[in-house]
């Protein structure tokens, strides 16, 4: 398949490379040849202002893929195959599919003057999938998929992308236990804190020492190997606790064996700290501790409270080594970030060109749910139901966050761990 644009700019490359992987077996290929467009005899895209030829798929471009610098857009948003969309413009998709897929993708708007919300993050309140009511749906994905029919039907020669449905549960630990290993000064201030909350059944529990209500590895470990799931795990090893850093210390014996343990299991990534936002040096010994401890390179990672800010915290990832990120999604409110549920390279707008951070979006998180929109574990099994269903009808990644503690036996979460066991259990048997 060839797409013919007058001008072939970075982020026009960018955005094809991606596209080109969902929609064609062999990609797309780019041309500003008028002529090579024109004899070409398979699959054709004309991406300018008017037709080129009798038999082509044009789509009518808007100015974004072809400006180099970042500036406010106006988003008026439509119905169009009975999806949002917007950048209309006419044509046979009605609206400039490229540069509307490389807004929402490449998070333009989280370049530009934003709202923030209580922890410093980009408000979800503030995108424009927030405000225009498409936040719960891959609708890059969706706009795809009406693509491919659409070429399909033009040309029937063309062999459709091989994307394959994948289920990758992950888990954050940044608070490993509840009260087990945390030191005598941690450990008698909870004690304190039992006894003032009223909490007689939390305070025994502790003086009796028993299996801490966060221990929830060995269940999860049963639970992957029945229904052979490859889970990701992200510690958090900040060497200091802080007011958001509550993790057990890294110089902890059991904490080392804990993480050890899952690095012979699983692939392990790092959870930077809180602190490591401020202080980037932080970072660094973050990885470099956990790399020593779990005796694995790192090279995935996922923000703790998923605070990030572009561009800055993705190019201190990247000069820290690291390949794989998992942070592409919201920390106040489950959906989908950049609209796709397909993983992508991040596109560095500040200097115009595809970077190596392979970036891994997610659309659901236990403590969203739990804390942010308060809803139920039986609310929660539906809500998550329809995310998985969503992802696999376009063939995507489904990524999910879930924390130990929701997993574990602390009355807090009581039903959450069954509800979590029924969601696997129901999945597991419609792929079958």
């Amino acid at each position: 398949m060839l797409l013919y644009c007058k001008t072939i700019s970075p982020r026009l490359s960018y955005i094809i490379e991606f596209i080109g992987k969902e929609i064609n077996a062999d990609g797309i290929l780019l041309t500003s040849d008028l002529n090579q467009f024109r004899e070409y005899n398979e699959g054709r895209i004309n991406y300018s202002e008017a037709p080129v030829t009798e038999n082509e798929c044009w789509i009518i471009p808007h100015t974004l893929l072809f400006e180099t610098s970042i500036a406010p857009q106006v988003i008026d948003c439509y119905l169009q195959d009975n999806q949002k969309a917007f950048f209309k413009t006419g044509g046979d998709m009605g609206f400039d599919l490229l540069a509307a897929s490389f807004y929402l993708i490449s998070r333009y708007e989280e370049y530009l003057p934003h709202k923030k919300d209580a922890y410093g993050r980009f408000d979800p309140e503030s995108s424009v999938a927030g405000k225009q009511g498409f936040l719960n749906k891959p609708l890059v994905n969706f706009w795809l998929e009406s693509f491919k029919k659409k070429l399909k039907e033009r040309f029937p020669s063309c062999q459709p992308g091989q994307s394959r449905f994948t289920f990758t549960p992950t888990y954050d630990i940044d608070m490993a236990w509840s009260w087990r290993h945390k030191g005598w000064m941690r450990t008698t201030g909870g004690f304190i804190r039992s006894l003032l909350k009223g909490s007689w059944k939390e305070f025994k529990g502790r003086i009796r020492d028993k299996r801490d209500p966060y221990d929830a590895y060995g269940w999860m470990n049963q639970l992957h190997e029945k229904f052979k799931l490859k889970p990701y795990y992200f510690f958090l090893v900040a060497e200091k606790t802080g007011r958001f850093d509550k993790n057990i210390s890294p110089s902890n014996k059991e904490m080392q064996e804990l993480i050890r343990d899952h690095a012979i299991r699983y692939p392990v990534g790092v959870h930077p700290s809180w602190q490591s936002g401020d202080d980037v040096s932080k970072l660094k010994k973050e990885i470099d501790l956990l790399c020593k401890i779990a005796g694995n390179s790192i090279r995935a990672s996922r923000q703790h409270y998923i605070r990030f800010n572009l561009p800055e915290t993705f190019q201190q990832l990247l000069d820290n080594g690291i390949q794989f990120d998992f942070s592409m999604g919201y920390g106040s409110r489950n959906g989908f970030r950049a609209s796709t549920c397909t993983p992508f390279y991040w596109y560095d707008l500040r200097n115009e060109k595809k970077t190596g951070l392979y970036v891994f979006p997610f659309c659901f998180m236990d403590a969203n749910s739990f804390y942010e929109q308060k809803m139920t574990a039986s609310q929660t099994l539906e809500e998550l139901k329809n995310y998985y269903q969503s992802v696999k009808s376009v063939n995507g990644v489904f990524i999910m966050i879930w924390h130990n503690s929701f997993l574990g036996t602390d009355p807090q979460f009581a039903g959450w761990r069954e509800m979590y066991e029924q969601f696997i259990i129901e999945v597991s048997q419609s792929s079958v």
